[in-house]
């Protein structure tokens, strides 16, 4: 089925202003950081490494059970209460403590980031920490951390998946989701933007919404009015008593405007489009008009939109396997149904589960040949499961179980009554399958021949997955019969030196050799095959092998090559011969 309908274009913005704060308060809230005391002058607290914390079911003075609401951000954030109290901090005074992110810029520290108590002081984002102090010496520093604020909003993205599959991020702590033709899902744009922000309040970030027709004007209504939802057509009369630092475009800009008198948006916008363009550029033109809504410009997904979607929601989590399983093969049957109507099978699976307090697993499944059938799909499902080093932990239950076909490809038809080689064709293609579910595609390969006479670049290992058939019409060097082998069975990766203490001059083989810190006496020889390195391809000096195919007084058979030619190749700093280096390149049979 398809993701989304063709409606008009819908789009939440999300603005997180506190996001570095409010996540280092989480780690003071449940002890991952230093303790709450006064940071002398000369101390900066290092605690910011982004690990989010344990789940804290309930704060101080509430009762209860933890409500079964989906919760923002996986493995980390915590479910708020239904218990009668009012959801207030635990009682530690180091939550009343300002607390600001510092980053030096410009060879001194600034303030980066910082929460309501210390805006309420007076301090503002970019004042150096030398004055921040002076107002506040009871103050607490932490490094700015923006792997830590990164790994955070892309936590509270993956949580935001279970509204719509059509997630950006909007750096640096914003993200938008594109909500068109799925808000009826949740009750309409106003029930989903007060579900989404309620959720995040109540894990303590601070969080502002809104809902226009482009991202930019969404983004922009966002900056200054929270909640706000702008009707289709209604953009340009929207933005425009906003002040034109709302656009969010360059410092500069702003200035600029400000001094021609162009205080708002509106101010902007009644002026000829060309004036601007000449003015400030064709860049801010664009901005101005996507914020009008008089043009539009399309979001970065995080991930790519699968071809097909099928999910199933639940009033009341669910956490025992049989449910899980049960819910995988009914949407299996789903999936299948919608790809049948259109001749397609799916290439790569993937299961997304949704737990309740916002932890998001998801399971990929690759196949050879597309699927049809939903016991298959439903089956290498199960080998994903069952080999997982990290088991699926339900937690307290799961409220969302999502499978989705993100590659599919059209099912071309076959004969496969009377020929047995398509038969035996798809019975290797699903244990290849199988495997690869259990231990990794990657893990599972077919050798392919290339174009090369250098014996480790003759062959590649390629992911059976995706080259069975290729391997399977692959065409090799036809054996000449009641003769040996010209190449090893096993080849070394890297050939391995050895020691050779004379050989006959200028291309002889050796009379011995020790490798591995065993001497093999020699007693067949064949050779030498000589083969001249691809020139083309290097950089350097490419020297030229002399190989031979030697056995030993234990019957053991080796492939050993000299490195370089006598004389020619192989001269001293004298330009007299030098002698040459002698490797194993690998092990017949």
């Amino acid at each position: 089925m398809s993701a989304f309908s063709r409606n008009r274009r819908r789009i939440l913005s999300l603005w997180l202003p506190r996001l570095s704060t409010d996540r280092i308060k989480r780690q003071l809230s449940h002890g991952n950081a230093a303790p709450g005391k006064a940071i002398a002058s000369s101390e900066v607290s290092r605690d910011t490494n982004g690990a989010l914390p344990p789940p804290l079911w309930g704060r101080a003075g509430e009762r209860g059970k933890p409500q079964a609401l989906p919760l923002p951000p996986p493995l980390s954030l915590a479910l708020p209460h239904k218990g009668g109290g009012n959801n207030t901090e635990p009682s530690d005074s180091s939550h009343d403590t300002p607390i600001v992110v510092i980053a030096k810029q410009n060879n001194a520290l600034q303030i980066s980031a910082l929460d309501d108590a210390a805006a309420h002081l007076g301090l503002e984002i970019g004042l150096p920490l030398a004055n921040a102090r002076a107002i506040c010496p009871q103050l607490r520093v932490f490094d700015a951390d923006e792997a830590a604020d990164a790994r955070t909003l892309n936590a509270i993205a993956d949580w935001c998946d279970r509204f719509t599959p059509l997630v950006a991020i909007d750096a640096p702590h914003g993200l938008f989701l594109d909500i068109t033709g799925c808000v009826h899902l949740f009750g309409g744009e106003a029930a989903m933007m007060r579900r989404v922000c309620g959720v995040l309040t109540a894990q303590g970030f601070a969080v502002s919404a809104a809902i226009a027709g482009t991202s930019v004007c969404a983004r922009t209504m966002n900056s200054h009015v929270h909640g706000c939802i702008v009707r289709d057509g209604e953009e340009a009369d929207a933005v425009k008593p906003l002040p034109v630092s709302a656009l969010g475009a360059d410092a500069a800009i702003n200035t600029g405007l400000r001094r021609a008198g162009l205080k708002t948006i509106g101010d902007v916008a009644a002026r000829a489009r060309h004036e601007i363009t000449a003015r400030f550029g064709a860049d801010f033109t664009t901005l101005l008009e996507q914020a009008l809504g008089q043009s539009d410009a399309p979001i970065s997904p995080r991930k790519p939109l699968p071809d097909y979607i099928v999910e199933k929601r639940f009033a009341e989590p669910v956490a025992t396997d049989a449910v899980i399983s049960a819910t995988l093969s009914r949407l299996a049957q789903m999936l299948v149904g919608s790809m049948a109507q259109q001749g397609k099978g799916a290439r790569r699976l993937e299961a997304n589960f949704f737990r309740t307090d916002g932890a998001v697993r998801a399971i990929v499944v690759d196949t050879g040949q597309p699927v049809t059938k939903a016991e298959v799909i439903d089956r290498l499902f199960r080998e994903r499961l069952d080999a997982l080093n990290d088991p699926l932990d339900p937690g307290f239950g799961f409220d969302l179980v999502r499978l989705s076909a993100s590659r599919t490809e059209i099912v071309v038809q076959q004969q496969r009554d009377l020929d047995a080689k398509v038969h035996d064709n798809d019975e290797l293609a699903a244990l290849i399958d199988r495997i690869a579910a259990r231990i990794g595609g990657r893990r599972v390969v077919v050798h392919l021949p290339q174009d090369s006479h250098i014996p480790e670049r003759a062959v590649a290992a390629a992911p059976a997955q995706h080259h069975l058939a290729t391997a399977l019409q692959a065409a090799w060097p036809a054996r000449v019969e009641s003769e040996p082998p010209l190449r090893p069975l096993r080849l070394f990766e890297k050939p391995e030196p050895i020691k050779v203490p004379f050989a006959t001059v200028p291309d002889g083989p050796p009379h011995h050799f020790t490798w591995r810190r065993a001497t093999h006496a020699v007693v067949r020889i064949e050779g030498p095959e000589r083969i001249a390195m691809e020139w083309w391809k290097h950089t350097g000096q490419a020297l030229t092998r002399d190989y031979f195919r030697v056995e030993d007084e234990a019957g053991l058979r080796f492939w050993i090559y000299r490195d370089g030619l006598y004389g020619s190749e192989l001269v001293d700093a004298e330009g007299k011969p030098a002698a040459s280096n002698w490797f194993v390149h690998g092990l017949f049979a």
